[in-house]
């Protein structure tokens, strides 16, 4: 019974971080390479996308690119940060920002902010896959997040398209 539970836990787990999570998105500061400070409360009011990403990953290259996409396309509705944690440093954003032409900032985390995204405690690992990303709807609660294998798909554009209409209903 007990390994049935197991895989069972571990079956849904992808499908948890799929799921929108309904709570408020945790409160940062955070600086980028030019250390300018980036507060998520200047973004009230419209919509965030929050990408936790490293450099060296493909899957976050594509992302970026959509990224772009993304926030051209709805621009003033919508804004876009991305998060990296150690070992990133200046060297590997700028090269990254550079190389990929992103012009969507990518901010310093220690680990804190990330850990209050993904609920790391000291029991349950600390790790999650990269890119992840939230959309964090214009009242500041996180509506919906996505985790690497949406990446190179644009599934997850239609997901947000549709989420940001349903709340221009309301």
């Amino acid at each position: 019974m007990r390994t049935f539970a197991t895989i069972l836990m571990c079956a849904a787990l992808p499908l948890a971080a799929q799921a929108p999570s309904g709570r408020r998105a945790p409160s940062f500061s955070l600086p980028d390479s030019t250390f300018k400070q980036y507060d998520i409360l200047d973004y009230r009011g419209r919509w965030l996308l929050l990408d936790f990403m490293r450099t060296d990953c493909p899957h976050c290259k594509a992302l970026s690119k959509t990224l772009e996409d993304v926030k051209a396309r709805y621009k003033a509705k919508l804004a876009a940060l991305s998060i990296v944690v150690p070992p990133e440093n200046m060297t590997t954003v700028n090269r990254y920002i550079t190389e990929n032409k992103t012009t969507v900032p990518i901010l310093f985390d220690s680990g804190q902010v990330a850990a209050s995204y993904f609920n790391i405690t000291p029991t349950n690992n600390g790790g999650f896959d990269t890119p992840h990303w939230f959309a964090i709807d214009p009242s500041g609660m996180i509506v919906r997040q996505w985790a690497q294998a949406s990446a190179d798909s644009q599934d997850w554009v239609k997901e947000l398209d549709q989420l940001i209409a349903s709340n221009t209903k309301k």
